[in-house]
């Protein structure tokens, strides 16, 4: 996958995302892991989506023994995570999202994305102790191929956010977008200057790879691809991981068909730094 900098414009930046007042019940119940699996089974059946159901029994360790497997704290919300995989499938783009085992009204975030133009194909359900992880494949209607443009990943993005928020109000607290769009906004504030990592190493002759850790915000991959690109690197493929309120987000770059060199990649660096610190810089001004 290849991004380019004609890719880019100011539709992510204007994307609605409105603040939930959904609160139905049906939506907030804790289903058991089995009820889950059943449920999602069915109703993605009736939208021609195959699903693959995966369970794995996870071994607990405490200091009285191996066996002893660890309750969840019923009181406690999970932590939301919301991952975009461009590298593992070469045709398709993968959207894999977890909220603990309370991942209702996933009908509504597949017809959210279809709205988008695209069509999910395929899905999973893999089952790892008290974590339930749904899994997406996705491509375009237009095309049929995986998605390559930023600015719709981001769309992406930030549409199954606004479904966490709209069908799972609680999770607000534990995301950036909570701040404005939710009913509770996050009790810890990050700090960007202390939040925001950036890494890059050779992975090969040809790319290198290119790790963000920074505070999340709407827009923000939009900003990243931009970035790189105003250094004339290519981006080559990517994995973009929102966790609560942290991006942590995986780059395959290179500049003129190879690696790059550590003076390029002190450039990038700090370019990167300095923008993603600056989180009032509007994108369009760029």
């Amino acid at each position: 996958m290849a991004f380019t900098a004609t890719l880019f414009s100011s539709s992510t930046s204007s994307l609605s995302l409105r603040r939930s007042r959904f609160l139905d019940s049906d939506f907030s119940t804790l289903f058991s892991r089995d009820s889950l699996n059943v449920i999602f089974s069915r109703r993605f059946s009736e939208l021609g989506i195959t699903i693959a159901s995966k369970n794995r029994s996870v071994l607990f360790a405490s200091s009285s023994g191996m066996n002893a497997k660890s309750e969840p704290d019923d009181d406690s919300v999970p932590m939301p995570i919301v991952l975009i995989d461009q590298d593992s499938d070469s045709d398709a783009t993968i959207v894999q999202l977890s909220f603990g085992d309370r991942l209702g009204a996933l009908i509504d975030t597949i017809n959210a994305l279809k709205e988008l133009g695209l069509d999910v194909s395929k899905g999973t359900v893999n089952t790892e102790g008290p974590v339930t992880q749904t899994k997406f494949f996705i491509t375009r209607f237009d095309t049929g191929r995986k998605v390559e443009d930023p600015d719709l990943l981001e769309r992406i993005r930030l549409t199954i956010i606004n479904n966490l928020l709209k069908y799972h109000p609680e999770s607000s607290e534990q995301l950036a977008m909570g701040e404005a769009f939710g009913i509770k906004a996050p009790e810890k504030k990050l700090d960007v200057d202390i939040a925001t990592h950036i890494h890059v190493k050779k992975d090969g002759p040809k790319r290198s790879l290119l790790y963000i850790e920074t505070a999340d915000r709407p827009g923000l991959l939009v900003e990243i691809i931009k970035i790189i690109a105003d250094v004339n690197i290519d981006v080559e493929s990517a994995e973009i991981d929102t966790e609560g309120l942290v991006a942590k987000d995986k780059f395959h770059v290179s500049y003129g068909g190879a690696a790059l060199d550590s003076s390029l990649s002190q450039v990038l660096v700090n370019c990167l730094r300095y923008y993603l610190r600056r989180p009032e810089t509007d994108i369009d001004s760029y």
